[in-house]
């Protein structure tokens, strides 16, 4: 199975906050990690705020440890609040149910990482990481 180098999450970052910029979004954290879920590399914009880097990263945890993006999980966390209760006290606060957490799938569908995006409203957060994961040639899977 295809590995996520470091070259394709740069890649997936810059491009992510070149379309935050090109937007006018907030300033914006931009988390990527590896299938495990493991960080492989995280971009922090100027004036983003202190706790950015740990949602991004609980978006794009929540979103491997389910199998589904940010978008899903917050539609199954409206349906099935006390669970998701539980999986946010089992996961030690990792998991964050809302839109910008993107899985990264390769070629032949495989998940292979995944991208969390705080900053913005979370619609925009999935805009940018989803552009940012098809910009570096692979596909996303926001939910």
């Amino acid at each position: 199975m295809q590995v996520l180098s470091l070259s394709q999450a740069s890649k997936i970052m810059d491009e992510t906050l070149a379309k935050a910029r090109k937007l006018g979004c907030a300033p914006m954290t931009v988390a990527v990690l590896d299938a495990g879920g493991h960080l492989l590399a995280l971009k922090r914009e100027d004036h983003s705020s202190i706790m950015r880097p740990q949602i991004a990263q609980a978006k794009a945890w929540g979103a491997l440890g389910m199998g589904m993006g940010g978008r899903a999980l917050a539609e199954r966390a409206a349906q099935a609040p006390a669970f998701f209760a539980a999986l946010t006290d089992i996961s030690q606060g990792r998991i964050v149910p809302v839109p910008g957490g993107v899985l990264i799938r390769n070629g032949e569908g495989d998940v292979i990482g995944a991208v969390g995006v705080s900053g913005d409203h979370p619609e925009e957060d999935e805009m940018c990481a989803a552009f940012g994961i098809e910009s570096a040639g692979l596909k996303a899977d926001g939910g």
